[in-house]
């Protein structure tokens, strides 16, 4: 008898699918919500009533973000150092892990275990501060980059990736003249792709979503991030929605726009781009995390 035709398995495959259907609905309303918020008209959006249509459409909220000073450069700056940034940690930490991973090296566990020590402990906000301005990184567009070359947790899961590799591959190679680089260059890296885009895309979100470093070590206005630009204007506009509202000379589309309006529009513009590359990525998550994570 084909169990797949008996009326049990029906049942079960129509409930399965009706529940990951909801879960993705659960999922996914979320973002629909805030798009179709962000472009309802503000002052019909603030009634109330917005669950599945936007009410009118305009782009006003996205056309007076757009106009914000410095979010072109904001823009470029949070792109760079998301793309920068990820390629580096990308080199770094898989270089690292490629080295620690040769029982040859001396100290190698140590080295180890000192990174995964900075999992657990950090030496705070004012020891950070001043080992980046004494290293001449203040107000410097790699104190975005540098300081994440190497990430413990992403080591963790490269190394344990590459201990899963046979030792043969690297043997056959140094017999045929290759040196350590090229092991590294032409065999390790492609085979090690599946974690890479894990890493990659754990990286890329971080960067893109990070403000705290732009807030602490930079106060060159060409360097802002957008994450601080929109954060700052979001404050500005919510404190100041008030007089802006009481302004009789102010331009109709701003007396329009409303502080949660604000918030959608912002949130979507800061969302757009990681749901776009999440799905370039998507299909080496699901192996690279779980094969990178079986030991430590």
């Amino acid at each position: 008898m084909n169990t797949f035709n008996t009326t049990g398995y029906r049942t079960f495959s129509f409930f399965n699918y009706l529940f990951l259907f909801m879960l993705m609905i659960i999922s996914v309303y979320p973002f629909y919500y805030i798009f179709i918020y962000s472009v309802s008209i503000p002052t019909e959006a603030a009634r109330g009533g917005v669950y599945f249509w936007p009410k009118g459409f305009t782009l006003t909220s996205y056309a007076q973000l757009l106009k914000v000073d410095g979010i072109s450069s904001a823009f470029l700056v949070s792109g760079a150092r998301a793309v920068i940034g990820t390629i580096l940690t990308l080199f770094g930490t898989s270089l690292f892990a490629y080295v620690l991973k040769h029982p040859k090296l001396k100290f190698r566990k140590l080295m180890y275990r000192m990174t995964l020590a900075t999992m657990y402990v950090s030496g705070g906000l004012i020891p950070m501060y001043i080992t980046v301005k004494e290293l001449g990184l203040k107000d410097n567009f790699l104190v975005y980059i540098l300081p994440s070359m190497i990430v413990a947790f992403y080591l963790v899961l490269v190394k344990t990736y590459m201990e899963q590799l046979p030792d043969s591959l690297e043997e056959s190679a140094m017999i045929d003249g290759a040196g350590i680089y090229m092991i590294y260059w032409k065999i390790i890296i492609p085979l090690i792709g599946p974690v890479l885009a894990v890493i990659a895309i754990f990286s890329a979100v971080n960067q893109w979503n990070s403000w705290q470093d732009n807030f602490f070590y930079v106060t060159d206005p060409k360097l802002q991030t957008l994450q601080l630009v929109l954060l700052s204007y979001l404050t500005d506009q919510t404190s100041n929605m008030m007089a802006i509202s009481n302004n009789l000379q102010t331009n109709l589309s701003i007396k329009e726009i409303t502080p949660v309006s604000i918030r959608m529009t912002i949130t979507m513009m800061a969302t757009l781009p990681v749901i776009f590359v999440y799905p370039l990525f998507q299909r080496y998550f699901i192996s690279g995390i779980m094969v990178g994570a079986v030991k430590g």
